[in-house]
Parts: C-alpha cells; sequence; structure tokens
C-alpha cells in the first residue's frame, strides 16, 4: 500500500512538474499601424484554448500560455488579425496590426489625426465600436457629450437639428472637417447636421482636438476641431445587414458589403439605410436615407486613388420655437409640446420643417515620390439642395393665438386657414407656407506635400482652394386652400400673383472664394521631445447677386467683390519625461475674417459692412498625461482671448428705414481646465471619467457705438454695450463624467455613464445690452444616466450583434437650451427641454 501511495504521489509530481516545464511566459506590445499608438483592450488568445488576455492602456500584455509552445491569435476592432508563433518564454517587442481598411492610413495623414504623446494638443478619440454601441437615436454629434470641453444638444428636438459647442464656442467657431475636407458653412461657419445624419454608420474614428489643433489646412478654428474619419474599404470581403427598433415608432434598416482588397488592387467598399420615425417632440416625424461608397485602386507602389461618395437625404418637422416654461406646463403634452404643426385635411402639416440633401463626392490621390517625400490630394465637390419651412403673410399661426387652435395650446387648425383662403377667392391666401432655400455649389481641392529633410526634421507644405456658390432664394410651397399669393418683393416684377413652386420674398446668391496655403516644420529633437512650428494665410472674398431687390438692368444688382486677408501662427512641444510621464505647451494667434452676413448684414448690395475688421483670437494650452499600466489621465489648462468679434447691429427708425452700426471691441476670454482618465480596475472592468470647469466671459464693455443710416450718415447719439463680466450663454461651463465598461463575458459587455452640466447660462445678443442689466439667467443644473448592453454570439456560419440602449434612465426632466428673457430669469426666458427616457434595441448580423 506505502508503494502505491508513493507512486502516485511520484506521479503526481511528475505531472505537475511538466505542466509547468510546459507553460511559457508570453510578452509584447500590441500597436496599431495607422497611427503607430498602443492599442489598448486587444485581444489575444492562445490559439485553440480559451486562454487569454488583454492589453493594458498601454497595449502591453502578459499571457502564460497552457503550451511550451504554440501561437497567439492577436485581434483590436478595426485592425486584421495577427497570428504569431512561440516556444518557450517569449518577449515579442511591437506587434504593429494593420489596420482593416484599405487607404486609412493616408486619409488620416489628410485629415491630420494627432498622435498620442506626440502632438502637442489637448485630444480625445470615438472609435466606431463605441459609436455603434452607444450612440442609438441620439443625435451625432451627442456621441462626444462625455468629452471634456463639450456640451452638445438636440436643440429643438428634430431630426438632425443637434447642436455642438466646444470650450464655449459654437459650430461658427468650431471646425468640423470629414475625411479633411472643411464642411462648415463658408458663408455663415455653422455647421448643419442634418446633412449629415448618416455619419454614425460609416464613421471609423472621430477625434475631437480643443483649442488649436493639430490641422495643418488653414482652417481658423477658435474653440477646436473636429475630425471625423470615415469608412474607407474593408481588406476582406464581408458585409453586413442591421435593423433598429426604438421609442415613437423609431426604425432603421441599413445594409454594408465590401469586396475586399482584390488581386489587381481594387476594393470598394458601399453602405446604405433608411431611418424613420415619429420622434420624441409633437409634430416632428422623420425620415432619412444614407449612403456610402468608397473606391479604392492601388495602380503600383509609389500611386493610389481613392474614390469616396456619401450623403444623407432627409425631411424631418422641426420645433423652431422655443416657450416659457409656464407654457410647457400648461400644455398637456408637457416637454414634448411643439407649437410649430397641425394637421390639414387629416395629413400632418408643419409651419416649421426642414429637408435637405447635400451628396459630398471626394477624389483622393497618394503619389509617394520617394522613400523621404509624398504628396496627397483631395479633390471635393458638393451639390447642396433643399431648405427649411415656415409661413408669410398673416400670422396665423402663433402658439397663443386660440382662434387657429384647436383647443387652449392645442395643434394649429389649418383646416380653418384654408377654409378662409378659398373664401377670399380672387383676393388671394392671407396666409402661405414657404421654404427658404440654400441650394449651394461647393468645390475644393486640398493638398499636402511631406518630406523628410533629415532623420529628425519633417516638412510639410500645402494648398486649400474652394469655391461656393450660395443660392437662396423663397419657394411658395403651399397656398392653403387660396388661388394665388401677392408678392411684391421683385423689382422685376411687381404684384406677382405667385403660384406654389414659384419665388417670393427674396432672391439672391452668396459668392465665397478662399485661398489657404500652410507650412509646418515637425522637428524631433531628441527620442522623447517633439516640437512644431505652423504658419498659415487665406484670403477670402465675398460676393452678392440680388434678382428681387435691384432691376436686371442696375448694375447694382452684383456687388462688388470684398476681400478679407487672415493669418496664423502657432507652435508647440511635447516632452515625454518617461514612458509614464509627458508634458506639453502650445501657443498660437491668428485672424479670422468676418462672415459673410457681417459684411452684408442689411441683407442688400448697397449697405455693406466692407471694413468689418478681423477677429483675433489668441490661445495658449498647457498639458499634462499619464500613462500607467491602469491608470491613464491626462490634465489641460487653457486660455484663449477673442477680440473684435463681428458684431453689426441692425435697428429698424421710425420711418421704417434700416439703420446700422458696425460695432468693434467686443472681447471674450474663455478660460478653464480639463481633466479625463481611464482605470482599468479589473480585465473585465474600465471605469472613465472627466471634469471641466471652464470660466467664459465677455471681457469689456463697448463705448460710444456710433449709429449709421442707408447712405452711411451718422444718426443720433453714440450708444454703449455693457457686458463686462457677462457670462457666455448656451454652453455648460462646467461638466463631469463617470463611466463603467464591464465585460460580462468575452461576448458580452455592459456601460453605464453618467453626465453631469452645470453653470449654463441663457444665450443672449451682446449688441442687445444697451443699459446695464444682470448676468444672463443661469439654467438649473441637471445629470442624466445612459446604459446600453451588447452580446454578440455565432450563428451558423454569421456573427450577430445584439445591442440595447437606454438614454436618460431615470427620465430627468431638464432645460438644455435657454434664450435670455427681460429679467433674466426662469419665468420671462424661452428654454427647450431635453428629450425625457428614450430607448432602442438592434441587431446587426455580419457575414
Amino acid at each position: 500500500m506505502k508503494k502505491i501511495t508513493q507512486f502516485l504521489m511520484m506521479s503526481v509530481a511528475m505531472l505537475c512538474a511538466t505542466a509547468s516545464f510546459s507553460q511559457s511566459t508570453l510578452k509584447g506590445k500590441v500597436i496599431g499601424s495607422d497611427m503607430n499608438a498602443p492599442l489598448p483592450g486587444a485581444n489575444v488568445i492562445e490559439k485553440g484554448t480559451t486562454n487569454g488576455t488583454t492589453t493594458d492602456f498601454d497595449g502591453n500584455f502578459t499571457l502564460k500560455t497552457k503550451t511550451s509552445s504554440g501561437e497567439i491569435i492577436v485581434t483590436y476592432v478595426g485592425y486584421t488579425s495577427m497570428t504569431v508563433s512561440f516556444s518557450g518564454d517569449k518577449d515579442f517587442g511591437s506587434l504593429s496590426l494593420q489596420t482593416s481598411e484599405v487607404g486609412l492610413q493616408e486619409v488620416q495623414i489628410i485629415a491630420s489625426v494627432a498622435v498620442d504623446r506626440k502632438t502637442p494638443v489637448a485630444v480625445s478619440t470615438i472609435k466606431s465600436s463605441e459609436i455603434e454601441l452607444k450612440l442609438g437615436t441620439q443625435e451625432f454629434p451627442e456621441i462626444l457629450k462625455s468629452t471634456p470641453g463639450v456640451y452638445a444638444t438636440k436643440t429643438g428636438g428634430g431630426y438632425g437639428d443637434g447642436e455642438i459647442r466646444l470650450r464655449g464656442f459654437n459650430s461658427e467657431n468650431v471646425a468640423v472637417m470629414i475625411n479633411g475636407v472643411p464642411v462648415n458653412d463658408m458663408e455663415n461657419g455653422r455647421v448643419y447636421w442634418s446633412n449629415w445624419a448618416g455619419l454614425g454608420d460609416v464613421t471609423s474614428s472621430m477625434q475631437v482636438q480643443r483649442g488649436l489643433g493639430a490641422s495643418k489646412v488653414a482652417v481658423p478654428s477658435v474653440g477646436g476641431t473636429i475630425n471625423i474619419i470615415s469608412k474607407t474599404t474593408d481588406v476582406e470581403a464581408g458585409g453586413s445587414i442591421d435593423y433598429t427598433l426604438g421609442n415613437d415608432n423609431y426604425k432603421k434598416f441599413g445594409l454594408s458589403y465590401s469586396t475586399g482588397l482584390m488581386e489587381n488592387g481594387l476594393a470598394a467598399t458601399v453602405s446604405a439605410s433608411k431611418t424613420e420615425g415619429d420622434n420624441f417632440v409633437d409634430g416632428t416625424p422623420f425620415t432619412g436615407v444614407s449612403y456610402f461608397v468608397n473606391i479604392s485602386k492601388e495602380i503600383n507602389n509609389n500611386h493610389r486613388l481613392s474614390l469616396t461618395a456619401f450623403g444623407n437625404k432627409q425631411r424631418h418637422g422641426q420645433r423652431q420655437n422655443s416657450h416659457l416654461i409656464e407654457t410647457y406646463r400648461k400644455s398637456e403634452r408637457g416637454i414634448k409640446y411643439n407649437s410649430d404643426w397641425g394637421y390639414k385635411q387629416g395629413q400632418l402639416t408643419n409651419t416649421e420643417d426642414n429637408f435637405y440633401h447635400k451628396p459630398q463626392i471626394s477624389l483622393n490621390h497618394y503619389w509617394d515620390l520617394s522613400d523621404a517625400t509624398s504628396i496627397s490630394t483631395a479633390l471635393y465637390a458638393s451639390f447642396g439642395s433643399g431648405g427649411g419651412g415656415g409661413f408669410s403673410g398673416t400670422n396665423k399661426f402663433g402658439f397663443d393665438n386660440d382662434e387657429y387652435r384647436i383647443g387652449e395650446l392645442g395643434t394649429i387648425d389649418f383646416d380653418k386657414i384654408v377654409a378662409e383662403n378659398e373664401a377670399a377667392g380672387v383676393n388671394g391666401s392671407e396666409s402661405i407656407l414657404r421654404a427658404s432655400r440654400n441650394d449651394h455649389i461647393w468645390y475644393g481641392a486640398i493638398s499636402t506635400l511631406k518630406t523628410d529633410l533629415t532623420d529628425d526634421l519633417v516638412f510639410l507644405g500645402g494648398i486649400d482652394l474652394r469655391g461656393y456658390k450660395g443660392l437662396h432664394f423663397t419657394e411658395l410651397t403651399d397656398l392653403l386652400g387660396g388661388q394665388y399669393y401677392l408678392d411684391n418683393s421683385n423689382e422685376n416684377s411687381p404684384g406677382n400673383r405667385a403660384q406654389v413652386g414659384d419665388k417670393i420674398l427674396y432672391d439672391n446668391d452668396g459668392k465665397v472664394g478662399w485661398l489657404g496655403a500652410f507650412a509646418q516644420v515637425e522637428y524631433d529633437i531628441r527620442e522623447d521631445l517633439n516640437a512644431f512650428v505652423s504658419v498659415s494665410a487665406s484670403n477670402t472674398s465675398y460676393q452678392r447677386v440680388d434678382r428681387f431687390l435691384y432691376l436686371d438692368s442696375d448694375p447694382l444688382q452684383t456687388s462688388e467683390t470684398y476681400n478679407f486677408f487672415g493669418y496664423g501662427v502657432k507652435g508647440g512641444a511635447n516632452y515625454r519625461i518617461d514612458d509614464v510621464h509627458n508634458v506639453f505647451a502650445n501657443l498660437g494667434y491668428f485672424e479670422k475674417a468676418p462672415y459673410f452676413n457681417s459684411v452684408f448684414a442689411n441683407r442688400n448690395n448697397t449697405d455693406v459692412n466692407g471694413d468689418a475688421e478681423n477677429q483675433k483670437i489668441t490661445s495658449f494650452e498647457l498639458g499634462y498625461g499619464y500613462r500607467g499600466d491602469k491608470f491613464n489621465a491626462n490634465v489641460n489648462v487653457y486660455h484663449t482671448t477673442w477680440k473684435d468679434r463681428t458684431e453689426f447691429a441692425s435697428f429698424r427708425a421710425q420711418d421704417g428705414t434700416r439703420n446700422y452700426a458696425n460695432i468693434l471691441g467686443v472681447n471674450a476670454v474663455h478660460q478653464g481646465v480639463e481633466i479625463d482618465f481611464s482605470f482599468k480596475a479589473t480585465n473585465n472592468l474600465t471605469v472613465t471619467g472627466m471634469a471641466s470647469i471652464g470660466d467664459w466671459r465677455w471681457q469689456n464693455n463697448v463705448e460710444n457705438v456710433q449709429i449709421f443710416d442707408e447712405e452711411n450718415n451718422p444718426v443720433g447719439d453714440p450708444i454703449n454695450i455693457f457686458i463686462e463680466d457677462l457670462h457666455v450663454g448656451n454652453a455648460a461651463q462646467t461638466t463631469f463624467a463617470l463611466g463603467t465598461n464591464y465585460k460580462i463575458s468575452p461576448d458580452t459587455r455592459f456601460t453605464i455613464d453618467y453626465n453631469y452640466f452645470d453653470n449654463l447660462y441663457a444665450e443672449f445678443d451682446p449688441s442687445d445690452r444697451n443699459t446695464v442689466k444682470p448676468d444672463a439667467w443661469e439654467v438649473p443644473a441637471y445629470g442624466i444616466f445612459d446604459t446600453a448592453l451588447q452580446h454578440e454570439l455565432q450563428f451558423g456560419e454569421f456573427r450577430v450583434t445584439l445591442t440595447g440602449r437606454v438614454n436618460n434612465v431615470f427620465d430627468t426632466e431638464y432645460i438644455a437650451d435657454a434664450q435670455d428673457g427681460s429679467n433674466s430669469d426662469a419665468f420671462t426666458s424661452r428654454v427647450f427641454y431635453g428629450f425625457g427616457r428614450t430607448f432602442s434595441v438592434g441587431a446587426k448580423l455580419k457575414f
């Protein structure tokens, strides 16, 4: 018995020894080839087993294998998998995963994507996997709401009507670029997200560069730059079908297919989706059809071409008019209340709606002249068509006009308005519906030369050419039962009895030209120290054509061309103290041309503000980064001074003529501190958070502002503008976020996100503050919870992803936007409420 026991013990010992000797310890670092940056959360699996691990925040991993030799498989979303063999203990060093999209790396070069711990700017990057998980029924800009310095809302709540502000600056002063191509409106700088409502389906990554940004084109952004990189085309063949359902009859169906990279060097990807629903806000139904096409061709080792086209044709009802808090409380519909709609002969009809189609087409050419020199060129064009609805004539549509409402604060009684117009007979319609059209033709070219002067010195230079023509007119869309609508706005056709489809009220063109150039030097002073200096210059030209206010024979029908020269200089440095700590600093100054509507503020070719001052911006920033095994953090301190903000006030005199004032010296200071972090508490649990504390105020009063008449003669005594130390409105100056991402199993993850917003002041026009008034009304602080659950499973040969999302889990009632009232308080300010609880569930089948 004793011998048997000894034999068993020896056998166990030998088995244990064999097991221990058969194990290997593997180490390595996983990086992405596109940005040469670590890939945290990459999966490292021992082939043929369930044994595996994930990389830490620096992309590092350690894995004890079950056998002494074999293979490991490294995978990460958006990159092709890598299989490497091992025998015994091994340190692989850096394992570089190639992007799974053809040409993505070249697009990122044109788009000036910032590199972590190297580019000296404050930056946050959102990958496509996070967009797919969390976006759901939200507006596309809302995916950034947990980013420091960002305040994103749905404004009135219509499909695609979202707004984003960055460090207190609205979209007019935030450069938005898709694949390196600027998309801010050439006349007023705004971004209309409804034009890009389908972007969530085709975005590869979305990077927010706060402050000066890393953009290499001559784009003078004050608050920062939002870089959207679209998907290109997959290296491997395959596709997907997805379907999503949500609150208020939300439905979305989409499909995509990629040929993969074929032997002839050609690859193509196409995708399309249709989205429709009734929406959370009353009377705002929507339909959108989005599409995306990319064709890439590797001509040879030195030349690559990529053709991309995408767009979203949409129509949606709007809630244009905000209301007093009291009005929402009186309405039976509460925060869903919308005064801008009703029924006409049983069909839902809007007084305010939006319809637009803006396809964007770009052809990119990548040319490697040598190992050290390359040229990247993008030729692009965009053709916009559509506009926003409204009414003209007698205003019978006011929310408090009970005569034309079905019940108190009810829907518009369109049938009564139709009956009155029919009864008017030959006298024509008293009230009609119209659309303010804003069609445009936009074309441009961006070309960048990159050359390595030495191993440590890189020169980049480029040009940015743009031409734009905006066609602005009002189109009569519905006579509401009348025979015609009498319009006397056209000097060439007075007494026009307009029919549906005719132009009324105005018809003019805005022509904008842009010529920009930049030069930049990047210097790797040492292995741990990088610096850059960049200069840029641009000329913006404006011209206006008006076919209604001036006779065809009048030379004033076409205005002179007004040119505005702008320039900028910026520089920065990043120092990597060690593998964990880094610090950076940047500084810049630039002058920005006033917008088209500031030059032609009175909307004619006679009273032109041709001497409008350039806006002057000075910005500097200090930053610190920490990269540990479990903990990642960034701290940024910034200060931006905005001088001579374009203010062109217009006043109506008692005789009906227009007077105006060109207001100089309207200055603001935006400063603050931003913190963000990620903490990998366990292999399955990651905690993220951020804090953004800003102090954004108008800097000074403006005295002795002279008012002029249409003949440029002084009128009356000068006025004063009292804005000193008042808070900048319409963006929460204090925000916090805390999120958790828990991997329940290798195929299931669960997220909870909390966002808190405070120090949100109602918006006001500085030029309206002609008397001393208190600060704008401060909107009550609020916080909301969002959650998402995602599970992947194998279904035969297909991979299926199931996703459920709930936004505003606890149905918190909050005010997201406000317009300051006469008393700067909660009783006189007009507001838009944010959405209550919303949800969506979806399935995506990959093949």
